[in-house]
């Protein structure tokens, strides 16, 4: 049994701007991610990491070739499919936190374990919000939270369904360096204690210099990026 879970094969994405202009996002991107890995993609902005994150998790479709989750592919799926998909298999950490005011840090957590009718959920989220730890914030609103307590709370609402692979878009983008570090030990001991498989879009070099499994999107493409010792 093949280890890879999610794949993209002659990925294009192009969007229509003004004026009929053509904007060629990416041009042919083939990419594997195995099981249980955390991979962590580089880019500038507007290189088209966001759209290559968005593509993986069904929340758009390629102009052209596949996108496979456990061999079928995704991009021929229907909305109803990618929807089940979506929130079966997949959980999303953005830059920004969208947390919803009103309610508790507790609440926001379970949030999606109750959109999706899941049981224990809420068991979950407890264990979750220890994990990274918020044990003490649970009845706290998120404008009593820092930044990096949100972002770790995201991280922690994108696991209580137990998906299969987890999406990380710019995760550490708005924290400073000591609150972007703890994110990223924070992704790696549940990537490792909780077998989950990590994609991660970043421009942070410094923290993921020397890390396995890193690769560069430039020019629409994607390559394995490979950093000097010096």
């Amino acid at each position: 049994m093949s280890n890879i879970i999610l794949e993209t094969v002659g990925l294009h994405k192009i969007y229509n701007g003004k004026s009929a202009e053509r904007v060629e996002v990416l041009r042919g991107v083939d990419f594997k991610i195995e099981r249980g890995g955390i991979y962590y993609i580089l880019g500038h902005s507007g290189s088209g990491k966001s759209t290559l994150l968005h593509l993986l998790g069904g929340l758009d479709r390629p102009t052209q070739g596949d996108i496979l989750f456990e061999g079928k592919r995704i991009s021929e799926w229907n909305a109803k499919e990618l929807d089940a998909f979506r929130a079966k298999k997949v959980g999303f950490v953005f830059q920004f936190y969208y947390m919803l005011p009103e309610l508790t840090l507790l609440e926001n957590v379970t949030l999606p374990s109750m959109i999706a009718a899941k049981s224990g959920g809420r068991r979950k989220a407890l264990e979750l919000l220890e994990r990274v730890g918020l044990s003490h914030r649970l009845h706290h609103r998120p404008s009593q939270m820092s930044g990096g307590e949100q972002q770790r709370a995201a991280i922690a609402r994108a696991l209580v369904n137990a998906p299969e692979v987890v999406l990380c878009d710019e995760p550490t983008g708005n924290l400073d360096e000591t609150n972007a570090e703890n994110i990223y030990n924070v992704i790696e001991s549940l990537s490792r204690d909780e077998q989950q498989t990590f994609a991660i879009v970043t421009h942070e070099e410094s923290f993921v210099k020397g890390k396995p499994n890193v690769y560069r999107l430039a020019g629409g493409h994607i390559k394995k990026e490979y950093f000097s010792e010096t």
